[in-house]
């Protein structure tokens, strides 16, 4: 079985953010860091090479695939700035339709700055899918 691409690292979560080039972009990835943080009570840390993630889970498939991932996290993408969700939890829709301007995918939604979203709304669809993830993991 092949093993997952993007673990839990011990790089630096500061190093991370601070070598983000646009500063605005920079300056929205250090005020979601410390939202995500407050949402999940956990500190922010390195998965992989570009995710900042909160907590952590196990799973394991029906097909007997296993690992490790984050309750949640973000990424500073060229275009927007990804936060990773689960797919489902209460309310989500009705807080998404209250976020403000996003894109979203099945587990992701994509914001180009958090200047265009609503950032109560967004802390509470952090908190939801954490505690998702976390009641169906446990």
């Amino acid at each position: 079985m092949t093993e997952n691409k993007t673990n839990e690292t011990g790089a630096s979560v500061d190093r991370y953010v601070g070598s983000i080039k646009d500063e605005s972009r920079r300056k929205d990835c250090e005020t979601l860091a410390k939202l995500m943080s407050k949402a999940t009570s956990q500190p922010p840390k390195m998965w992989g090479t570009s995710i900042v993630g909160f907590g952590s889970y196990h799973y394991k498939y029906e097909s007997g695939r296993e690992g490790d991932c984050c309750l949640t996290g973000f990424s500073a993408r060229k275009g927007d700035i990804s936060i990773y969700l689960t797919s489902e939890f209460p309310a989500r829709a009705q807080l998404l339709s209250k976020l403000g301007k996003h894109k979203s995918a099945k587990a992701c939604l994509y914001v180009n700055k958090l200047a265009d979203v609503d950032l109560k709304i967004l802390e509470k669809l952090v908190a939801n899918s954490a505690a998702e993830v976390k009641r169906r993991y446990r």
